[in-house]
């Protein structure tokens, strides 16, 4: 009986459709574009010091890197204001990673320490969000998790 089990089982996974067999990230929830961005900005990924974030730019269906998947990062400078030097786009390789330095995140009239990023993939929806970093905290590890189209 339980040879019979064992070989039901591999009948039903042989024939699975693809999406059965793969394994599903949460997508990253978006957060708001807000009024600062501009594109264009250049390829670089630092546009100052003391705050790292890094991780890997991932498809929601089946969890794999996205290669060539855009990064394109805005957030103010020490002073709390918007400017070109905070602004950086990154492309990543074959392995998705991505590691951007900014400077630490500081309070403005009205927003808590936040940094933007859109994040972009061929056959991925854009994905726009925002990372709060805690007081004090000088990294943060996160990976960005697209939906297809």
């Amino acid at each position: 009986m339980a040879a019979f089990i064992s070989l039901a089982v591999l009948v039903v996974l042989a024939t699975a459709g693809p999406g059965l067999a793969q394994p599903a990230c949460a997508p990253t929830k978006p957060d708001a574009l807000g009024p600062m961005y501009v594109a264009g900005a250049p390829e670089r990924d630092r546009t100052g010091q003391g705050f790292v974030v890094a991780g890997t730019v991932r498809s929601a269906r089946g969890c794999g890197p996205l290669v060539g998947a855009r990064l394109e990062w805005w957030s103010v400078n020490p002073r709390g204001e918007y400017d070109d030097a905070h602004r950086a786009v990154q492309v990543v390789g074959a392995d998705g990673r991505y590691r951007y330095e900014t400077d630490p995140p500081v309070v403005y009239p009205g927003r808590p320490p936040h940094v933007h990023v859109r994040v972009t993939a061929p056959g991925h929806r854009v994905l726009v969000t925002q990372l709060y970093p805690n007081p004090g905290q000088g990294a943060i590890e996160t990976d960005f998790v697209l939906v297809q189209n």
